[in-house]
């Protein structure tokens, strides 16, 4: 029996949609052979990820080191003869000048010392002319045969001790008037002077110790700063290779209570000499004080020049993270928009950025969002950081969170 058979069997009403039916089931068997099977399944779209594009700047690199203020004169004032204290002839944490007159010793007995030396060269000067006449007259004496060589020579030796005499009785005036001189004791140099460690009437002594006062010029003024061996030996071998060049050196300071220096300075010292306790170099540098706000032993904080990266590269620190060993890496998104890891080196923070030396370069893009949800070799969609993180919604984040757990 034919496959129309059973269709002619049915009445002339059934005929036509049974037939139709039979002709369209090929053709959908077909269409559905043709279409997706039911395993298939859509390609994810790529995870968006904010990224950074890092440049290489010049940069200065500061140091940042405690440090000391330190005068930079100083001046003892001892007494260099002894005697009574007459007068103290300056006011207390005042400024004087050079050669101002701090204190007034009793002069009365180097006063008389003087006058006696005075004396004395008098003295000598009458003898010294006495003496030239004799030797003048003797040497006529004997040129006409009428003296003997004997009283020449005498009177030749007469003469030349009067000399004698009177040169030591003119170096004992000077001492004499130096002692004098020394009775009235003055700074030696300009600066602010200390409290007085005596009082009128007080008896000095040339051999004491203990200072009277102490002149100290405060303008301009020294700060101390130690660094360690360490750090200024890897410092100088990094100038040598060529990867930092000398900087210029300049200073600025923190104060104790956090405030900025107004003035800025210069480093004058590197220390040539390594302490042996604290395995630390002083350096010293010098800054301008007109206002005296600065004293000395005063506690800062010295922010240094040192050197400068003529191509240094900033990377955020979001962008920077460290694995079980602690290597620093960072996630770079390639130019095809693939994802690569990096191992870096950093070396130190400016501004809330690492410094890296080693694994990345002027150009890269430095995943600094989206790093938790993406691994090395997967195909992201890169945009900056600003905009990616505007353009999260909380559902986006709420996402992102139960991924991460």
């Amino acid at each position: 029996m034919s496959e129309m058979e059973p269709l002619m069997s049915l009445p002339q009403s059934l005929r036509r949609p049974v037939g139709a039916a039979l002709l369209s089931a090929p053709l959908l068997l077909t269409l559905a052979a043709c279409g997706p099977s039911n395993g298939g399944q859509q390609q994810p779209p790529a995870t968006e990820v904010g990224v950074v594009t890092l440049h290489a700047q010049p940069l200065a690199l500061n140091t940042e080191l405690p440090g000391r203020t330190v005068a930079a004169r100083t001046a003892e004032i001892r007494p260099q003869v002894s005697g009574i204290i007459r007068a103290r002839l300056f006011t207390e944490g005042t400024v004087v000048k050079a050669g101002q007159a701090l204190y007034q010793i009793d002069a009365a007995s180097y006063q008389a010392a003087y006058d006696s030396a005075q004396a004395s060269v008098a003295k000598a000067q009458a003898a010294l002319a006495s003496a030239e006449l004799t030797a003048k007259r003797q040497n006529e004496l004997l040129a006409a045969d009428a003296g003997t060589r004997q009283d020449q020579e005498d009177a030749e030796s007469t003469l030349r001790q009067a000399q004698a005499t009177l040169k030591a009785e003119q170096a004992a005036l000077a001492t004499a008037k130096l002692d004098l001189e020394r009775t009235r004791l003055a700074s030696p140099i300009t600066g602010r002077v200390d409290t007085s460690t005596v009082t009128a009437g007080a008896l000095v002594t040339a051999s004491q110790t203990t200072a009277l006062t102490t002149v100290q010029q405060l303008d301009p003024i020294l700060v101390d700063i130690p660094q360690s061996s360490v750090d200024v030996l890897k410092l100088k071998r990094q100038i040598a290779s060529g990867q930092l060049k000398n900087g210029e050196l300049a200073i600025r300071l923190v104060l104790e209570d956090g405030t900025a220096y107004a003035h800025p300075g210069t480093l004058k010292v590197n220390g040539v000499t390594v302490n042996t306790t604290t395995g630390a170099v002083t350096l010293r540098a010098e800054l301008p004080n007109p206002e005296g706000l600065l004293l000395p032993g005063m506690y800062v904080r010295a922010v240094i020049d040192q050197a400068r990266d003529p191509a240094a590269i900033l990377a955020p620190q979001a962008g920077i993270t460290r694995d079980a060993s602690g290597q620093a890496t960072a996630l770079i998104v390639q130019a095809d928009g693939k994802v690569t890891q990096r191992s870096v080196t950093v070396a130190d923070t400016v501004k809330g950025q690492w410094r890296v030396t080693q694994g990345l370069q002027d150009g890269d893009r430095l995943i600094v969002e989206g790093s938790g949800k993406v691994r090395p070799g997967q195909l992201v969609h890169a945009v900056t950081a600003a905009s990616a993180a505007s353009a999260t919604s909380p559902s986006a984040s709420s996402a992102s969170q139960a991924a991460s757990r």
